[in-house]
């Protein structure tokens, strides 16, 4: 695999940037080793708990969210955390570590508001050879009444207090998992880094409820007859983790994990565009199996020979000083759209239908041909999006 893939955080080399989030396809020692072989950077383990709180998992703990052709659009799990004991992580990674020297693994590890049950899982996972520690303080599911995961990554000062206890009693790199549920993510960064955070990853899932059965009124996942808010994942939450990534990007100088919707290297790109150094993916991966890698990596391949760049960390943050806040805008600059592709206009009307109602009626059929009427239209571009065969297009000029 190519240099120009190479990327790092903390001092820690990574071959290419894409690394396994936690998640079931981390959930055991021998997945890991499989995707490792496969081509992944490295994986971070299915978080850790102490034994004391580890609990079952319910039957149908998933649901989707499809697009009309099946295909899903968005992923929703009420799963716990690892059903393993701490002494079987102490050993997996330990055999992974020896097994492949030059991968990542990242200990991922969760406790409640016992200070010495974080140190401890943080101390066994250092020492049985973890190259950092991240701290899951998102999850937006899992013992959300015993004030775990998100309940404590929503407050600052308890995220400041857990991240200051590990890091007193560790010498390995802490990456913080942040929560989008929260009003300000850059005011939990500020406060972790202050903490001792070498690095943030952000999303986890954002809490959700994937729907209801209109039959039986029963909330999705159905576990007998009841459900509970999980947390959505998916390409559908793309938006949400490029926010919040470049949100964090702006105010924090610690290397960032990109994490939310990743599927293809695009996504990658985009990522590392608004300042992540790597990406870590899961649903993805559950979805459609450890391979997608060798697609994923042959496209970033593509990529920085087509663009000519010497490698990923070039584009790291190139977006960023592009986003601003919507009055600085340029309101004078002017767009319209225009009837680009006429020939595979088959007189739907989607286009006619929204601009007329939703729009300034610029749109108009004519002899059974589209036309936009440009002294009306104002360039919202909505009809470029509903129009199912690209006949339209938004067309820009400096006013």
């Amino acid at each position: 695999m190519s240099r120009k893939l190479q990327t790092s955080f903390c001092g820690i080399q990574l071959e290419n940037p894409c690394i396994l989030s936690s998640a079931p396809p981390t959930q055991n020692k021998e997945g890991i080793a499989k995707a490792l072989r496969l081509g992944w950077a490295g994986a971070v383990t299915k978080t850790c708990t102490c034994d004391d709180l580890i609990t079952g998992d319910a039957a149908n703990r998933f649901a989707v969210l499809r697009h009309s052709d099946r295909s899903i659009a968005g992923f929703e799990n009420i799963e716990g955390l690892t059903h393993y004991p701490i002494s079987y992580w102490e050993q997996a990674v330990r055999e992974l570590k020896q097994e492949f020297p030059n991968k990542v693994i990242i200990a991922s590890i969760m406790a409640d508001d016992r200070c010495e049950k974080w140190q401890e899982l943080a101390l066994r996972m250092e020492a049985a050879g973890a190259d950092a520690i991240e701290l899951n303080l998102s999850c937006p599911h899992f013992r959300i009444e015993s004030a775990m995961g998100a309940e404590i990554g929503k407050n600052e000062d308890q995220s400041a207090n857990i991240t200051a206890w590990v890091k007193k009693v560790v010498n390995i790199p802490i990456i913080v998992k942040l929560t989008p549920n929260v009003n300000n993510i850059q005011n939990i960064a500020r406060a972790v880094i202050q903490a001792g955070a070498a690095a943030l990853s952000t999303i986890n899932t954002v809490q959700a409820l994937m729907g209801v059965d209109i039959d039986t009124f029963e909330p999705l996942p159905i576990v007998d007859g009841h459900s509970a808010f999980g947390g959505y994942s998916g390409s559908a939450v793309k938006p949400i983790g490029l926010r919040c990534v470049a949100q964090l990007a702006q105010v924090a100088k610690v290397p960032i994990h990109g994490i939310g919707g990743i599927s293809k290297w695009q996504d990658i790109i985009e990522y590392m565009a608004v300042g992540a150094c790597c990406v870590q993916i899961g649903t993805a991966v559950m979805l459609n199996g450890y391979q997608i890698i060798t697609t994923i990596l042959q496209g970033l391949e593509e990529y920085v020979e087509r663009k000519g760049i010497a490698d990923l960390n070039a584009i790291i943050g190139a977006s960023l000083s592009k986003i601003t806040v919507r009055e600085r805008l340029n309101m004078a600059w002017g767009a319209q759209s225009a009837v680009a592709v006429p020939e595979k206009c088959t007189n739907c009307a989607k286009c006619f239908i929204v601009c007329s109602e939703s729009g300034k009626a610029a749109i108009q059929f004519i002899d059974k041909r589209i036309t936009v009427d440009q002294e009306l239209c104002d360039g919202c571009s909505l009809c470029t999006h509903v129009c199912p065969h690209g006949v339209l297009a938004l067309l820009g000029v400096i006013g």
